[in-house]
């Protein structure tokens, strides 16, 4: 079996832990792949006494057996975008880590064990996280995990646009606004929070909807885990939509964007996060 390693970039505790994670991958028999980026790394990383581990792009992580993020929040957005289906955990090197349950601690063995299930089972043990997917006239971005984000020219004085907001095909709220963000719950405590949209628990099911700096109309609502929401926007020169704060679609208004749940969910392996914990650390 393969396991996918994508280390945050420029972090040495990063890279030491990776080399760590390597040799004892090796030592029950399970191959070994990075990114890239942390490919590079390793090979410069002064405790690193064999060769490095084959590198690929992040896009091709989805052919391993399992992937691991090691780094923060971005770092796992980063790494989920290239595993696909296949199963991730993720190492917390950050301040808060909603997306990282294991610490670095535990890391090395938590991992090997999860390896060695699956070498015995067959498969990893697993639960699905959902994300959301927003598609155009001709394009669809890939899934985000954290939220997708429909903005005007710029935000501020003389920005944002005229946006309707409908939840399967009925009106839910219209006006002025920066833009608007559509996220799942696992997003909640992201850019979502910060726009003064509400916290939901990742375990339950729902889309939330947020307005950003708007003038007027409704509050933050969450629906159905399986609506579709559009968004239209309009009076603008131009806009933009952005999956996961990465991944950028420029559109020229009038323009509707429908965002649904994505039919890939993540597969998270590993311990489950301790929301209220990390929710505390954001005080």
């Amino acid at each position: 079996m393969t396991v996918g390693i994508v280390a945050q970039r420029d972090n040495a505790r990063a890279m030491a832990l990776a080399s760590t994670l390597t040799d004892r991958l090796h030592e029950v028999s399970a191959a070994v792949a990075v990114d890239e980026t942390t490919g590079a790394a390793l090979a410069e990383h002064e405790g690193w006494n064999a060769a490095p581990p084959s590198a690929r792009p992040v896009g091709e992580m989805r052919d391993c057996d399992l992937v691991v993020s090691i780094g923060g929040d971005g770092t796992f957005l980063y790494a989920a975008r290239g595993a696909g289906s296949t199963p991730i955990m993720g190492v917390n090197l950050g301040e808060v880590g909603f997306l990282n349950a294991l610490a670095p601690e535990e890391a090395v063995e938590t991992v090997v064990a999860e390896v060695e299930h699956i070498q015995k089972t067959g498969s990893a043990r697993t639960r699905a996280v959902p994300r959301l997917r927003a598609s155009g006239d001709g394009w669809t971005l890939s899934p985000a995990l954290n939220e997708v984000v429909i903005q005007g020219t710029h935000r501020g004085s003389g920005g944002g646009g005229e946006f309707e907001i409908r939840v399967d095909g009925s009106l839910y709220t219209s006006g002025h606004a920066d833009g608007v963000l559509v996220a799942t719950p696992t997003g909640s405590t992201a850019y979502n929070l910060s726009e003064g949209g509400p916290l939901v628990h990742p375990a339950l099911g729902g889309i939330l909807i947020t307005g950003m700096a708007q003038t007027d109309g409704m509050p933050p609502l969450v629906v159905d885990v399986d609506s579709d929401v559009t968004v239209s926007l309009s009076a603008a020169d131009e806009g933009v939509v952005v999956t996961d704060g990465r991944i950028r679609e420029a559109v020229s208004p009038p323009e509707t964007v429908t965002v649904t749940r994505a039919n890939e969910p993540i597969r998270l392996a590993g311990p489950p996060l301790d929301f209220f914990t990390a929710l505390r650390k954001l005080g």
